[in-house]
């Protein structure tokens, strides 16, 4: 019986990792720290342990990792606790790696590659020019010093079932229900957006192929979209009207005067006005096609699921 272990299980990226790994034949334990979540997600799974736990107690993640040989990382921290917590995270999540000489995978984001020109490929040079990017380096830093097999996996922006701690996924909301929408960033710049079905179908390839550990891999999105063409999609999907109206750098910050987590997400703006782009020729290459759905496709199968939950 093969086991793997998901930590984060309940977030975006986290529920398309379970759910590519059951399908893949895998017993799989996804953690996280609210029961409910995890129960209504998972409960009707008899292939998946549902673990209530928290991955700062080194005791509950020695345990969810028991049997392993997959772990996963792709647990989301609020920006205000990014610090304080991720580096703890990250060394109870490699202990327990190297306890169950398990490969451990990190679904890591693209901070660490700072500003860049044209396609970003793995042989990019990152010199972060914000602290989250530092934080992001200093972790791979962590990853590939420690005496484990490992992958790190960079994606672009979120979006997909579930992915719900997202911009894309607060203005598709607001479109739902009704409400004058906002979108975070210029309607006319192109950015990239990985569908989070996409990217757990290319992480847990990349997971059964020995060859590819102790590797950065890029998995870009289906192309570039600006937000105008999302809206588009949004409007043909579901008859939506009203305005939306761009959210810039001056009203964030205006925000984050009065809320941490926008103050928090001032200086990450600029991926909203230099986009990163990734390159996925390395994983072309070596591996094979890049999972890649259709922006309209993807954004209709979200717009099921937030439909059939309530959201």
């Amino acid at each position: 019986m093969r086991k793997a272990v998901v930590f984060g299980g309940t977030g975006g990226m986290g529920y398309a990792l379970v759910m590519e790994l059951v399908q893949r034949g895998f017993h799989v334990t996804a953690l996280a720290r609210t029961e409910k979540k995890l129960t209504d997600l998972f409960g009707h799974m008899d292939r998946v342990r549902l673990f209530t736990g928290d991955a700062l107690q080194e005791k509950d993640v020695l345990e969810a990792c028991s049997g392993a040989e997959l772990i996963f990382h792709s647990i989301n921290v609020p920006y205000p606790q990014w610090e304080e917590m991720h580096p703890v995270i990250m060394e109870n999540l490699l202990r327990a790696a190297k306890a169950e000489e398990a490969v451990f995978i990190l679904a890591d984001n693209i901070y660490a590659y700072g500003r860049q020109t044209g396609l970003t490929a793995e042989t990019a040079v990152k010199a972060p020019h914000t602290k989250k990017g530092k934080l992001r380096l200093r972790m791979e830093g962590m990853v590939k010093a420690a005496d484990v097999p490992y992958l790190i996996i960079h994606f672009p922006d979120y979006y997909g079932p579930h992915a719900e701690n997202t911009y894309i996924h607060y203005t598709l909301w607001q479109m739902l229900k009704e409400k004058r929408a906002m979108f975070v960033g210029s309607l006319d710049l192109k950015r990239e957006y990985v569908y989070t079905p996409d990217g757990a179908k290319a992480a847990v390839e990349l997971a059964l192929t020995p060859k590819a550990f102790r590797q950065n891999w890029n998995i870009p999105g289906s192309g570039t979209m600006s937000g105008r063409e999302f809206i588009e999609i949004v409007r043909g999907l579901t008859g939506y009207e009203k305005n939306v109206m761009p959210v810039g750098r001056r009203m964030i910050s205006l925000i984050g005067l009065f809320d941490k987590m926008m103050r928090e997400s001032v200086e990450m703006m600029y991926l909203t006005e230099e986009p990163v782009v990734l390159s996925g020729a390395k994983y072309e290459r070596e591996i094979g096609p890049v999972p890649s759905t259709p922006y309209e496709a993807g954004i209709r199968t979200v717009i099921a699921s937030m439909q059939k939950a309530g959201n």
